[in-house]
């Protein structure tokens, strides 16, 4: 099993690495992340199932099915391993299976942003081959990896030099041809920001490369005349005699929206539904209960029974305005109206429950990755849960299951939080609005060690709970990133002879907390509902949610 590990997927190994840094290791016992939404409460009757059905940071959602299975795929932006592949047998229960890039040696994410990286992946099966294809943005652009079994191995990049833009598709004609769909500027120079087309090319499949002209299917959108904005995320479908393309329209915030547009051939014209946008919410009242808005970047699959549904992204708002847990993964059946596909009635909210799949699996929970519920990881598995991510590619295994069964050693780098490239902290997604993280370590014998836990938005919104040894015993602290300025909001000095430590954030939609248990001494909180809106991604900008887990470094005289 080992060595099967070590071939597949050896930056996941428990390897001892204590000689390769400066820093004393840190041990931690376990890890524990339970949330408790109130919309998450609602009865879910026999049947039915809950939205979304990946909650927290899923954004870009793609799918296909492939047999009696369907295969998702998301984005992960800079966080390794990246694009994770999901298996389902009903489009409701989603197991991690895998990821399409699962080697240090595919990509490297090192002076990224954390909102950069990999973008909106999608997923194809083709005569038993999977093929993702997908932008490295800013690093090395439009590129396909292919894998016979979606868990892995997934191939090395074959990049697409001469396909520029974002949001790559393949498409699979029935006559045998293929074709390449994706996002760029148009032709000519843009008339407004926001201005894009969607462009397609055939490809050849053998040779791993477009071919042939290129042409433009979409020019700015459904309705040029109004100047759509950031027509993007193409798929195309055939059902009875058409070609159905369908999109995302009006960019990723309040105002994104999925229409669709067909024709008899693949070439087009390609004619815009009357009735678009067929998914939106930006036409309801903001000031609703438990809004859900963003929504768009669909992808539509057809179940086994005939019946089709729209894998979308989406996100739970508070405030108005503001989102912790990212872009979400929700599911929605399609109606087809006078031979168009409709995924939203206009003016209705998204729903969080209702009726699932006629083949969908009974009695089944949706947990760990939607509702609430009580995650805990015991560091007693030969590798790190797939749940567990890092901030860019680990350029040397810091994170250790093996020097310690059942303690989880963080052998700590000389990097912050607010770094460029990978700091030794593992990170685990948000899904809740209201959540707690907690977890126990060993206090640090050293001086010049800090460990703890972090809340992690990107690399310039952060806050971390932990503990040093300084000359007057132990001494926690929270420090909190804001817009890059960094600054220490809370101390508090506990008994030097002091062996293990309990640390928790807890998180009520923008209020945060901060709490610590020395040797069993029961929960005391070092600070009271801070600023939680600096992890909210109106906030912080970019594309991902924010992420918790447990974190040490080396100090250094920066």
């Amino acid at each position: 099993m080992w060595r099967l590990l070590r071939r597949i997927c050896p930056w996941l190994l428990a390897v001892s690495a204590a000689t390769a840094h400066a820093g004393e290791p840190v041990l931690f016992d376990w890890f524990e992340y339970e949330g408790h939404d109130a919309t998450f409460e609602q009865p879910l009757p026999k049947g039915s199932y809950r939205n979304p059905v990946l909650a927290g940071f899923h954004p870009d959602p793609a799918v296909v099915r492939a047999g009696d299975r369907y295969y998702l795929v998301n984005s992960s932006f800079s966080y390794f391993p990246g694009i994770p592949v999901f298996e389902s047998r009903d489009l409701v229960h989603w197991t991690q299976i895998g990821n399409a890039i699962e080697r240090p040696s595919q990509l490297d994410f090192d002076g990224l942003g954390m909102s950069r990286g990999v973008f909106a992946p999608t997923i194809a099966y083709h005569d038993g081959i999977f093929y993702v294809v997908n932008t490295a943005v800013d690093n090395g652009g439009n590129f396909l990896v292919t894998a016979k079994d979606p868990a892995g191995p997934w191939s090395d990049p074959v990049w697409l030099p001469t396909i520029d833009g974002i949001d790559p598709s393949l498409f699979f004609d029935r006559d045998g041809k293929t074709y390449l769909l994706n996002n760029g500027e148009p032709e000519g120079k843009p008339r407004y920001d926001g201005h894009r087309a969607i462009w397609m090319q055939e490809f050849d499949l053998a040779q791993r490369k477009p071919v042939g002209p290129r042409k433009v299917l979409i020019d700015g959108g459904v309705d040029p005349s109004k100047n759509p904005i950031w027509i993007e995320g193409p798929h195309i479908y055939q059902r009875e005699g058409w070609y159905y393309l369908v999109c995302a329209e009006g960019g990723t915030g309040p105002d994104h929206s999925q229409v669709v547009l067909r024709s008899r051939t693949v070439w087009g014209p390609y004619a815009p539904y009357p009735g678009n946008p067929i998914l939106t919410q930006r036409d309801l009242d903001p000031a609703r209960a438990n809004p859900i808005t963003n929504a768009g970047h669909a992808d539509l699959v057809e179940g086994l029974d005939g019946s089709w549904w729209a894998i979308f992204l989406a996100s739970r708002n508070y405030g108005g305005v503001h989102y912790n847990t990212g872009r979400e993964t929700y599911l929605l059946p399609v109606t087809w109206k006078d031979g168009w596909p409709v995924i939203l009635d206009h003016g209705r909210a998204i729903p969080q429950v209702l009726p699932g799949p006629a083949f969908m699996e009974r009695g089944k929970s949706q947990a760990p990755m939607t509702g609430n519920f009580t995650w805990r990881d015991e560091f007693d598995k030969p590798a790190l849960d797939r749940a567990w991510m890092h901030v860019r590619v680990p350029k040397q295994p810091w994170a250790d299951l093996a020097a310690r069964r059942g303690q989880l050693t963080i052998h700590p780098l000389a990097e912050g939080l607010d770094t460029l490239r990978n700091p030794s902290f593992l990170a685990r997604r948000q899904q809740h609005l209201a959540f707690e993280a907690s977890t126990a370590l060993t206090v640090p014998v050293e001086q010049g060690t800090d460990a703890g836990i972090a809340a992690f938005q990107n690399e310039r919104y952060w806050y971390f709970l932990g503990v040093r040894r300084v000359a007057a015993g132990l001494e926690l602290f929270l420090q909190r990133s804001s817009d890059g300025k960094a600054s220490t909001v809370a101390t508090r000095t506990i008994a030097a002879d002091a062996k293990t430590l309990k640390l928790k954030i807890a998180g009520d939609s923008g209020a945060y907390s901060f709490a610590f248990d020395a040797d069993g001494k029961g929960w005391q909180w070092l600070r009271r509902n801070d600023d939680g809106t600096i992890l909210s991604t109106d906030v912080a900008g970019g594309f991902v949610g924010a992420v918790v887990g447990p974190y040490a470094s080396v100090e250094t005289d920066k």
